[in-house]
């Protein structure tokens, strides 16, 4: 009868032993020179040979092995163990195996195709390990084994090392491209928010926006922003805002928002699934990721269009553009009278310069020169006419034929009729150049006239003013109840009180 067992180690029959039993036939005692020596230098005869089949259990190896396996499976059962992986494979079959050691021991350990945990693709060598699996022999090598059913990771973390994975897979498919990333409309009128309806992320930006764009129009795609299927219902929402701006036919969403406030890896961890980067990635419309704080970045950041640090700091993001143009309104009136100064200043100087070049080109500066000239002449001809005197009668002859057949009278009377014709065209000329200047300065003149403030309140408009400090209002918001204001109009002026 096998003992009973009191242990996990009490190993049951498997290696008991019956009392041997005697021997069908004596068997004669060795003689004394054949005897073993003993402890005591005195010799002892050698133990009787036991014949097989003499009351002994024989056992094969494969019945052996198969016996300590149904112990193993049955004493030792499912265990926790932990330790470090080494000599990791992973056969064609699917099949993993690999050695959980610690500092002073290994153990072999097996996790097969079959068995669907969650951690099954973060195992790699060095990674520490909290196991789960059933002890049992392996008995083609007679080699005990952990067959693994459940893994729990421990160091780095299972959230971090898929983290790495999946940012590692998205960005060799080009995903994170800086050259497919869409630039933001500047003045974006209709945009659409992916957000949790209760959460601090959407009344940040609605704060945000409220002061710096308040024309802006949102639509909210409501969705849950952590735990289970969070991812489904993000990539959902920003999947429906863009279904919704291709069908409608009037307004159109400028971009999506996809965000939610600070948290921890887990509280932030549906915005690092493939589906939300999916989601982004295939948006018509661009996207502006702001998930936590500025410290957390995640795979939804890489993706989207634009990253901003924090919900508020996207809203600033957003309506830059017309929070800066409020700036430039409000000193478009300094610039239109600088440059309306401006162009009066270069205008006169072009007027100056014309009229230095008039007086250059001036008739009267043309028959000066033309008189010096024939005062020259004259006294040439007199010279001439001295000179000639002294010569021979001839001489003086031959000039007096000279003199008739160029016949002076008639050339004065032509050059005559040429002044007064070259006069006249200078004088035309000069009202043709004169007329369009006298143009440009009665349309200067008219221009001004016209964005002259008189003007302005002429036709109905007025100027309200803080009665104490002069300073403008230009909106009702920069009035305050019972505040003293003064309106200028056209003709004369009121003093009003705000109810």
């Amino acid at each position: 009868m096998p003992k009973d067992v009191t242990t996990q180690w009490d190993f049951d029959d498997l290696f008991y032993e019956p009392s041997p039993k005697p021997a069908p036939h004596p068997v004669e005692a060795p003689a004394q020179d054949e005897a073993a020596p003993t402890q005591s230098g005195k010799s002892s005869p050698p133990p009787n040979p036991v014949q097989p089949g003499a009351g002994r259990k024989i056992l094969s190896v494969s019945e052996l092995t198969a016996n300590l396996r149904q112990l193993f499976e049955r004493q030792i059962g499912f265990v926790w163990v932990t330790g470090e992986i080494t000599n990791f494979r992973l056969q064609t079959s699917g099949h993993i195996y690999f050695t959980l050691k610690d500092a002073n021991a290994q153990l072999s350990c097996v996790l097969f195709r079959g068995e669907l945990i969650p951690n099954r693709d973060l195992l790699e060598d060095g990674q520490k390990v909290l196991l789960q699996g059933q002890m049992t022999i392996y008995e083609v090598r007679g080699q005990y084994q952990l067959r693994v059913t459940a893994v729990e990771l421990q160091g780095i973390g299972a959230l971090q090392i898929a983290f790495d994975r999946l940012k590692q897979k998205l960005q060799a498919e080009g995903l994170f491209a800086a050259e497919r990333k869409r630039a933001l409309p500047k003045y974006p009128q209709f945009i659409g928010i992916v957000t949790s309806p209760s959460g601090a992320a959407i009344r940040d930006v609605l704060h945000v926006i409220e002061r710096r764009q308040p024309g802006l129009e949102i639509l909210l795609a409501s969705c849950r922003v952590q735990g289970a299927g969070a991812a489904e219902e993000i990539a959902c929402a920003i999947q429906l805002l863009n279904d919704w701006s291709n069908s409608t036919a009037g307004n159109k969403i400028d971009l999506i928002l996809v965000t939610r406030g600070g948290g921890s890896l887990e509280d932030l961890w549906a915005f690092n699934e493939e589906v939300v980067a999916r989601a982004i990635f295939n948006s018509k419309l661009p996207v502006v990721s702001a998930v936590g704080h500025e410290i957390d970045f995640t795979i939804s950041d890489f993706v989207a269009d634009l990253r901003a640090a924090t919900p508020s700091a996207a809203a600033e993001l957003i309506t830059e553009g017309a929070f800066a143009s409020r700036k430039y309104v409000a000193e478009t009136a300094d610039y239109m009278h600088l440059m309306v100064t401006r162009r009066v200043r270069e205008d006169t100087e072009a007027l100056e310069q014309l009229a230095d070049r008039l007086e250059r080109v001036h008739p009267r500066r043309f028959l000066e020169d033309k008189s010096q000239h024939l005062d020259d002449l004259n006294e040439s001809l007199c010279r001439c006419l001295k000179h000639g005197y002294r010569h021979a009668y001839n001489a003086w002859l031959n000039l007096e034929r000279r003199l008739y057949r160029a016949r002076p009278s008639q050339g004065m009377s032509l050059r005559s009729q040429m002044l007064k014709q070259l006069d006249r065209r200078l004088h035309e000329q000069a009202r043709v150049v004169l007329k369009e200047p006298r143009a440009a300065l009665a349309t200067l003149s008219a221009r001004l006239r016209l964005l002259s403030p008189e003007n302005v309140l002429a036709r109905g408009y007025s100027i309200t003013t803080d009665a104490t400090s002069g300073k403008i209002i230009r909106a009702a918001e920069e009035a305050k109840p019972n505040q003293d204001l003064k309106i200028k109009l056209h003709k004369g002026g009121l003093k009003v009180k705000v109810q």
